[in-house]
């Protein structure tokens, strides 16, 4: 069934089952169907953030730089350097107490307590700014207004000089940008029941997350010339890459500022002052408790394993570089294609997805992931191709696992909670600062190298895996 915008619509959703989940999925704007050009500018919001994740959060400006040796002192980075001009492996445990490596190491300990910040900063605030905007009918303003911020973070990080003295500058301010993305995606990731239907939320989950890696891709691609154009050790570099990342978020999140309408308010959506609104999540998340217990026990169960997702990028070319002994190009020609198997992966897996539903895949993505974390301590002594091989097979489970969970969240929030449902399940992945830095960090504590914090990962991801095991999905969800 078509109406008459033709081509440009999906067609119109089917009637929700009477579970108080689905609500008010894919009603789009006035009941109308959803027009395929807002959905592609809905996620193309994906694509413009990963200029932040994967550039500056992930595989280039903290790995490379924040936490480089370029902020040690002169005297402790110059201690690092070998009579051959190469750089102390401290993967080696004959080097892991020398000054060098202890001040790396400390970099490595302040940027995940800044992390641990951010982490507490979105615990307090996402949740209830997601309830607000679910009842005040604004979270493409909130979503706007975390575009522009984002933006204006990896501005400021033109002004992170190459020295100690910078060092929390640019921890804090990289920090405040994630807090930012993760109030920012809450309103994002409410609004997928927005642009969707029960038959294709799963797809529409996996075109964002799809887009958002083969964005990555492209910001990579373009910084590697930028990079060694001037020189891994000059900090311009390094600064000319933010620019270009601010410059990529706000030039491609014009579509959804365009495109995407404002969500409506929701008519059951209780509105508080911002601490009243403490007062109504409380009480709501009795209700979800009595009355959604399967949405509940997801949550929690999802906080876990996303928690390990999250650790699989966030430690992964610290242990290419430092475990494996990757160069700067090598770590950066791997996260080209790590965002290319993800992204790939998680457009295909979207489609199986809407077939065998989103429980069954997010397990089995999660029983390959905790298989190649295994594989590559195993595997170690064999060289780099296991890291190559066993990391980009983590890379391709990890996109598929988060863009189901998002999709079946969609699918069991409670209708005029989908806000305050995403920002309880933003507040959750996020605290990444929390459960895989602190199995990273415990395993290299008490095994003595590098190489054991992929263990801590895999043990944070088998934890989440067997809880997902033991939720109850609704009979509807179990049957898909």
């Amino acid at each position: 069934m078509t109406t008459d915008q033709g081509k440009d619509a999906v067609p119109a959703p089917p009637t929700a089952a009477n579970t108080q989940a689905l609500g008010a999925i894919g009603r789009g704007v006035r009941g109308e169907p959803v027009p395929k050009k807002v959905v592609r500018s809905w996620a193309m919001w994906d694509w413009a953030m990963q200029p932040f994740n994967t550039v500056i959060l992930t595989f280039v400006w903290v790995s490379l730089y924040l936490t480089s040796r370029q902020f040690l002192e002169p005297d402790v980075a110059a201690s690092g350097q070998q009579a051959d001009g190469s750089w102390l492996s401290c993967a080696l445990a004959d080097n892991m107490g020398t000054a060098y490596c202890q001040g790396l190491t400390d970099l490595a300990e302040w940027w995940g307590w800044a992390n641990f910040a951010a982490g507490i900063l979105i615990l307090v605030l996402a949740p209830v700014l997601g309830q607000q905007a679910d009842a005040r009918g604004n979270k493409k303003k909130w979503l706007i207004g975390a575009t522009i911020a984002i933006a204006l973070i990896q501005f400021s990080l033109f002004f992170v000089e190459a020295d100690p003295k910078y060092f929390w500058f640019g921890a804090l301010a990289v920090a405040i940008g994630a807090v930012v993305s993760e109030i920012g995606g809450v309103s994002y990731n409410a609004m997928l029941s927005e642009v969707s239907t029960p038959a294709n939320v799963g797809r529409i989950s996996g075109l964002g997350w799809g887009l958002g890696y083969i964005g990555g891709i492209l910001a990579l691609v373009l910084c590697i010339p930028l990079i060694f154009g001037i020189g891994t050790d000059q900090a311009l570099a390094f600064k000319l890459v933010a620019v270009v990342c601010a410059v990529w978020t706000i030039l491609f999140a014009i579509p959804m500022f365009k495109n995407v309408p404002e969500s409506p308010a929701y008519a059951d959506a209780q509105r508080a002052s911002f601490f009243g609104a403490y007062v109504v999540l409380a009480k709501d998340l009795g209700k979800l408790f009595k009355h959604n217990r399967s949405t509940f026990w997801f949550l929690l169960s999802a906080a876990v394993y996303r928690d390990g997702l999250a650790g699989v990028f966030a430690f992964g070319a610290i242990l290419a570089a430092q475990g494996f002994g990757f160069s700067t190009i090598e770590v950066m020609i791997f996260g080209v294609a790590a965002n290319l198997v993800a992204g790939v992966s998680t457009i295909f897996a979207g489609r199986i997805d809407d077939v065998i539903g989103p429980k069954r895949l997010i397990v089995a993505t999660l029983v390959g992931l905790v298989l190649m974390t295994v594989a590559v301590f195993a595997l170690r002594d064999l060289g780099t191709i296991v890291f190559w091989v066993c990391g980009l097979i983590l890379c391709a489970f990890v996109g598929p696992a988060q863009a189901a969970s998002r999709g079946l969240l969609t699918r069991v929030t409670p209708a005029g909670m989908q806000g305050e449902i995403f920002g309880l399940y933003a507040t959750t992945g996020r605290v990444a600062s929390f459960l895989s830095p602190l199995a990273w960090s415990l395993f290299l504590a008490a095994f003595g190298g590098i190489i054991y914090g992929v263990l801590g990962i895999g043990l944070v991801l088998l934890i989440g895996l067997i809880m997902l095991l033991f939720v109850r999905l609704p009979k509807h969800e179990r049957l898909t």
